[in-house]
């Protein structure tokens, strides 16, 4: 049995570090991932949150995976932002399900300044009820982010989507380092990040590697690292893409886990077509973030009684609000009892 070895935070993976992990044993992989977990978090815990899609379609960009674009056809219609009241509804049933996080999502390619005021209305509500408060509304200006940091927002999703060097196979009306700009505006506001990327678009396993060590190696680690299985909507381009391996996927949450160790490492889209023993591995290998509830946007998720019974098969419970890094620190490292050496 090797010793113990701590798993400090990086910023300097290369390539070929990360593709290495990529090519360990499951078994093995599996060990360091779950190494890596416990000593940053409650391998117990699972983080909650719901997501609502406050505005729908009518989206300018050409992104292929998704459904929400204007220019594809795909049966999804535009909307309007929502009022303020129907989105504390949604909220307050999701506190009510279990939901610790609300997450609000607007098919923008970037909020107009007049839609700020907005937003930051359903951010201050929201986070009266208790709830940590997340947004997803495209790319944000230095001023928007700051604005939105006032209101009480706590996380701002804002995905790489995949490996800059595959990034354009997949959208053209962006460039991946608006993405990062946008990032940067987040972080320097002072907002918690929540950036991952989704996998099964017909990237290779070394551009699957980029995506993840892009990641772990921007300035700060996304606080929240979503990963995020393609699902396939007819009328989009990547609609008929070969499926992703499911052992595939378990190697990528288990590499995301060990890159960004003190990450919430989220199971996002495509939950709904995993098996209960896939999901299982995926916790296994470090996963302790899923959305809750029914609907993810546009696409499908599990329900929230498939969820708890999931939980209560596994012996997992709902992570609590705002639950403090030091107290996770010194509550799990001790249930470390082996640790991992360099990949190969």
């Amino acid at each position: 049995m090797s010793e113990v070895t701590h798993f400090p935070i990086r910023h300097d993976w290369t390539r070929a570090e990360v593709e290495a992990l990529f090519e360990l044993p499951l078994p093995e992989l599996l060990f360091r991932a779950a190494c890596a977990h416990r000593q940053y978090f409650d391998p117990r815990q699972v983080q909650v949150s719901t997501l609502l899609s406050i505005k729908t379609g009518g989206c300018p960009e050409d992104c292929g995976y998704c459904p929400q674009a204007a220019r594809y056809h795909t049966g999804v219609q535009a909307s309007k932002l929502m009022d303020t009241d129907a989105v504390l509804e949604k909220a307050r049933q999701a506190k009510a399900a279990g939901a610790t996080r609300f997450c609000m999502g607007a098919a923008w390619r970037s909020p107009k300044d007049r839609d700020i005021p907005k937003v930051a209305e359903m951010i201050r509500e929201v986070k009266a009820l208790g709830l940590e408060t997340c947004a997803t509304l495209g790319m944000l200006t230095a001023s928007q982010a700051q604005a939105l940091k006032e209101a009480g927002l706590d996380y701002y999703n804002h995905n790489l989507d995949t490996d800059p060097e595959y990034y354009g196979s997949i959208i053209h009306t962006r460039e991946v380092q608006d993405r990062l700009d946008t990032l940067a505006h987040v972080r320097d506001a002072g907002l918690k990040t929540c950036c991952g990327g989704i996998v099964g678009m017909g990237e290779s396993r070394r551009q699957r590697a980029g995506l993840l060590q892009t990641l772990a190696n921007l300035p700060a680690h996304p606080d929240s690292v979503p990963i995020n299985r393609l699902v396939q909507v007819e009328g989009t381009p990547l609609h008929g893409t070969v499926e992703l391996d499911p052992f595939e996927f378990v190697r990528t949450i288990a590499v995301a886990r060990i890159l960004m160790p003190a990450s919430m490492v989220r199971l996002s889209a495509g939950r709904d077509t995993m098996s209960d023993e896939l999901q299982a591995l995926c916790f296994l290998a470090g996963a302790n973030s899923i959305f809750y509830g029914e609907k993810l946007l546009t696409t499908g998720n599990p329900d929230t009684e498939r969820d708890q019974a999931l939980f209560a098969r596994l012996g997992l419970q709902p992570m609590p609000v705002a639950e403090a890094m030091d107290d996770r620190i010194s509550a799990c490292t001790t249930t470390v009892h082996a640790g991992i050496t360099e990949a190969a």
